[in-house]
């Protein structure tokens, strides 16, 4: 009996050693995955402050500039999924490393642009590498239980802001001191540090799906391109077709935004040509549709669409990514401006003005999993569409000097900050579990599409509305684009508000439910 006593005594004290090791390592996986966000984030908001000097570079008009993002974002939002597909496939640690190496291919050959078609083309490789961010996060799913997801997931929230904060600072200073280009090698080296210490250090509990031993399926899993337009490897599908389309669809609207904007500079026709887009862009969304409802492993899994709580998590997430980058760029181009259209400053006062919409963002995004251990997992997404609402309309009314701009911008980060982190908690938790992974593609994708649109947006205001000013060569952004552009993110916030509320009254009724 003593002898069983003292062996049960050390195995309970072997598992409380499993446990503390365990959650050791599991910290020290999101430390070091967030580190990817991070760098990220840190190369897109020190290029920011950079678009007036590409512009003037390569005489590009505001439209053609939105690209440098867009074009960056629709390659990331397509990859999302198709990288989740992979990463079943092949291991998640093997596809993140992959797509780690592709985007620090992209940001060295970013410095050497010369032209802007160049910039672009390296900007679609840094797309590619940017689907590392949502594989990264379904490392940290494995790593963390549901129960304790909030936490994680508020970090690797805040990361991305933190990334923004640094790069909002250094690239200014770089910008400014050494040209646009050093914007590029100077993350590169960051990239590939991150990149090593992952390689080394992260170790991933996903399995890869392992390939039959008999030979009557050996045949059956090597890769190959099959009659229903699917990339079949390892007993799993890769829906390339309906990632055309989906590509079609978003680049195909774009390019009508593009069209809208520069009016007959582009060609004659331009209205047609717009016309002709936007119905390529409908017929390709059609056609997307269909194939999903075919393909064996969809790259969207419709039913989800259909999911009480997912579907308004996701137009939540695809609001909030273009409200972010409607608004973001447009403070840039605010800031650098001649007066009186704009406030004269250079990339460092752009920084300044813009570091407390990022500081705030960090903060907020941080505390998010504290706010909803108190509030519950909705209502911070309601108070985050109001105060969203708030700094929109406070930007609309009161825009005339650098504090002012930057204590609204204050106010809708804290709304914005508060909707992101609450719906990517409500993504992970509420999706059925065999859906975990597919979801988190899902919200990662339509947060990206949002983000291709909102600078295509801004640009097309700015393009629209815009005006000259004697003794200064070329035209510049009236106050009624600006006026456009907030006014714009104000109708979003409201969207996101009564989905908020939508998911609230839904919740209500099923914990209703569950009581009786």
């Amino acid at each position: 009996m003593e002898k069983e006593n003292r062996r049960r005594i050390e195995e309970e004290k072997q598992n409380d050693t499993k446990v503390v090791t365990d959650s050791r390592s599991a910290l020290f996986t999101l430390i070091i995955l967030s580190s990817t966000l991070l760098a990220v984030m840190f190369s897109e908001t020190m290029l920011l402050p950079a678009i007036p000097e590409i512009m003037r570079d390569f005489n590009i008009p505001y439209s053609t500039s939105a690209w440098i993002f867009s074009a960056y974002l629709i390659v990331a939002a397509v990859m999302t999924p198709i990288a989740g597909k992979l990463s079943d496939i092949y291991g998640s640690k093997k596809v993140l490393l992959t797509l780690l190496v592709l985007y620090v291919v992209g940001v060295v050959a970013g410095g050497f642009s010369n032209n802007i078609t160049f910039l672009l083309a390296s900007r679609v490789i840094q797309g590619l590498g940017m689907a590392a961010v949502p594989v990264a996060f379904s490392i940290l799913r494995y790593s963390f239980p549901p129960e304790k997801l909030a936490m994680p997931v508020a970090v690797f929230s805040s990361a991305a802001s933190g990334g923004s904060v640094v790069g909002l600072l250094v690239g200014a200073s770089i910008i400014q001191n050494f040209g646009w280009h050093a914007t590029f090698f100077a993350i590169a080296p960051l990239a590939s540090i991150v990149t090593f210490v992952i390689a080394r250090f992260v170790h991933s509990s996903d399995k890869p799906h392992q390939l039959e031993t008999s030979e009557k399926n050996a045949s059956s899993n090597r890769r190959a391109i099959r009659g229903r337009g699917s990339i079949r490897g390892r007993g799993s599908m890769i829906d390339i077709r309906g990632a055309i389309a989906l590509s079609a669809a978003i680049t195909s609207f774009l390019i009508a935004l593009t069209f809208i904007e520069n009016g007959d500079s582009f060609a004659e026709n331009s209205t047609q040509i717009a016309g002709i887009s936007f119905a390529a862009s409908a017929a390709s969304l059609t056609i997307f549709v269909f194939l999903e409802k075919r393909a064996e492993e969809p790259l969207i899994n419709l039913r989800l669409l259909r999911h009480r709580v997912l579907l308004p998590s996701y137009i939540m997430m695809i609001v909030t990514g273009t409200t972010i980058f409607l608004v973001y760029p447009t403070i840039v181009q605010l800031v650098r401006s001649p007066q009186p259209v704009g406030f004269g400053g250079n990339a460092v006062d752009a920084a300044h003005i813009q570091l407390p919409f990022m500081v705030v963002f960090l903060v907020f995004s941080a505390a998010t999993a504290y706010i909803i251990s108190k509030l519950g997992k909705v209502k911070p997404t309601v108070f985050g569409g109001a105060i969203s609402i708030a700094g929109a309309i406070g930007l609309l009314m009161f825009h005339s000097t650098g504090f002012l701009v930057s204590a609204n911008l204050t106010i809708i980060a804290i709304g914005l900050a508060l909707t992101t982190t609450t719906t990517w908690n409500l993504i992970v938790s509420s999706a059925p579990k065999e859906f975990m992974g597919i979801s988190t593609g899902i919200g990662a994708l339509l947060l990206s599409i949002g983000m291709a649109i909102g600078p295509a947006l801004a640009g097309t205001y700015m393009q629209t509305f815009h005006t000259s000013i004697k003794g200064i060569a070329g035209s510049f952004p009236s106050p009624e684009s600006y006026n456009m552009v907030f006014l714009t993110a104000a109708v979003l916030s409201a969207v996101s508000l009564a989905c908020s509320l939508v998911l609230n009254r839904r919740l209500l009724k099923q914990e209703e439910k569950v009581a009786q």
